[in-house]
């Protein structure tokens, strides 16, 4: 197994890709900690996997250094949180641009800077294609990605010997997107299908498959990859 004995800690691991990331890393033998702020759902999945849970808010200052205080040493994080409030541009609230970078690309810093990552370990995170296929109603989102894969590239030469990566996704179908009505919903992810070459969107297992290859992969660091179904070529 690739991650045997090994102490992994998902950061958003209640749902979705790290969910999904949670339990591939179980699969490999990894011990599994398991970080959200939904502590009901939380304890679901630790229970689920036999993981540890522990319920953070990666917006504030001592919620992550708490959480990484309880960690330990790990070999390990994945930061998959994530709270995006978007719109357009001259109408979305400053309050929600602000909550945005706050959730995700301020929460991805504190993570980083509270862990301690064994030497040859590994820190990914994880942006979204944006960050190079901006969409109208989404710019905050595209600068927050963008910031993330910088974040990584910068924190691959500043934490080495621990390696950062960034795994960026393209439409994924996870329960991020429940607060769209149903209906909507289904229609975006079909259209977005239709057009891509895999003639699908992505699952959260899809995106979670990269991640486990840059913990495995000791040669990887400051890299960026995009698993989007060819939506970069389109």
């Amino acid at each position: 197994m690739l991650l045997a004995g090994k102490k992994v800690v998902v950061v958003g691991g209640s749902s979705g890709i790290g969910l999904a990331t949670a339990e591939a890393a179980r699969r490999e033998g990894a011990d599994v900690i398991v970080a959200s702020r939904n502590a009901e759902r939380l304890d679901k999945v630790a229970e689920k996997l036999n993981a540890i849970a522990i319920p953070a808010d990666v917006t504030s200052d001592d919620s992550v250094a708490s959480l990484f205080r309880r960690c330990g040493p790990v070999d390990h994080v994945v930061v998959t949180a994530a709270q995006l409030r978007t719109g357009p541009f001259k109408q979305v609230a400053m309050a929600d641009v602000r909550a945005t970078m706050e959730g995700k690309f301020w929460g991805a810093w504190r993570v980083a800077r509270e862990a301690d990552i064994r030497a040859g370990g590994s820190l990914t995170l994880v942006s979204g294609f944006l960050s190079v296929r901006p969409r109208p109603n989404s710019a905050i989102v595209s600068a927050a990605n963008g910031a993330l894969e910088s974040l990584a590239r910068a924190l691959a030469l500043e934490l080495a010997p621990v390696r950062v990566n960034a795994v960026s996704p393209g439409v994924i179908d996870t329960p991020i997107r429940a607060a769209m009505p149903e209906a909507a919903r289904l229609e975006m992810l079909a259209k977005t299908a239709a057009a891509l070459p895999v003639g699908r969107v992505g699952a959260a297992e899809d995106i979670a498959q990269p991640i486990l290859g840059f913990m495995a992969n000791g040669f990887a660091t400051g890299s960026v990859v995009y698993i989007d179904g060819g939506a970069l070529v389109i």
